[in-house]
């Protein structure tokens, strides 16, 4: 009898760092920090972001957030979600360096760079992202860009040294899901054209695991998402499904999905059929 095979998700290379789970998490909306944890646990999570300027370290009960992270197991993503220009941007980036420094974790030299150009929409600034992603490369910072789902902007702050380019699904929080998948495949193709192996991670606007498996099956390496799971009626049993939706989504674009086609097209041949009447006497014999 065949065996079932196993399988796990090759490890995904984003500068110099190495990541097991093609699902990076969030810290922040959860209920509380237990249930953040278990979260983390039920998705299977080795990455997950801390916004360093938004970041509450302790709840209301006096519990420090970095007791519910296991910092020998997970690498620590600093954002800088809240700033609106490059500048603010740098400084909180720089600001997460000196905190994952003094907690010996290997996240510091990365950061997750967000210059939002509105409190709106929570789209980014492109003109800001551009300015800080090219201040921060030349800091020594591996810089993992969140951006709009514009081909060309995509492709600058790649050439400007971003190790990784996030391009939204849809805005921040919305759970709208993949709204233009026409744009994501531009950006896959034009980013991947001399570099296969380059980083382009779905990155906002995640509401269920299909939108993960959707991500994964048109080509991005890995999505990133937090409200989806941390504002679910069960959080820790959504991040399960998530997990499942990361393996799903990558596995089936590996496999290689079959053509569309206009018509359908039967899974049984049409010859060598047996005919109704030589069926129907079968079944009178029976009887």
């Amino acid at each position: 009898m065949a065996q079932i095979p196993e399988f796990d998700t090759p490890a995904l290379r984003i500068g110099t760092f190495e990541l097991r789970s093609r699902l990076i998490l969030g810290t922040g909306r959860y209920h509380s920090f237990g249930e953040m944890q278990a979260s983390h646990v039920a998705a299977d999570a080795d990455c997950v972001t801390v916004a360093v300027r938004r970041e509450k370290l302790h709840d209301s009960q006096g519990n420090n957030i970095l007791d519910f992270l296991d910092l020998d197991r997970l690498t620590l993503l600093p954002n800088t979600a809240g700033c609106y220009e490059a500048k603010s941007a740098v400084r909180v980036a720089k600001m997460g360096r000196e905190i994952l420094k003094g907690l010996n974790n290997r996240g510091a030299d990365w950061v997750k760079l967000e210059v939002l150009g509105d409190s709106r929409t929570l789209l980014p600034d492109p003109i800001e992202t551009l300015k800080a992603t090219e201040e921060l490369v030349k800091d020594g910072f591996q810089v993992l860009c969140y951006t709009n789902d514009d081909p060309v902007i995509a492709m600058k702050l790649k050439q400007a040294g971003a190790v990784a380019v996030m391009p939204g699904g849809s805005p921040i929080g919305s759970g709208r899901g993949i709204a233009n998948a026409h744009n994501l495949l531009i950006i896959l193709e034009q980013l991947k054209a001399d570099d296969p192996e380059y980083p382009i991670i779905v990155d906002a606007g995640v509401g269920t695991p299909s939108d993960v498996v959707i991500a994964l099956e048109l080509g991005a390496d890995a999505v990133l998402l937090n409200t989806a799971v941390a504002r679910a009626q069960d959080p820790v049993n959504m991040a399960l499904a998530m997990k499942f939706a990361a393996h799903a989504g990558y596995l089936g674009r590996q496999s290689g999905r079959i053509s569309a086609a206009a018509y359908g097209s039967a899974s049984s041949p049409e010859y060598g059929m047996i005919s109704e009447s030589v069926s129907s006497k079968a079944l009178k014999s029976k009887a």
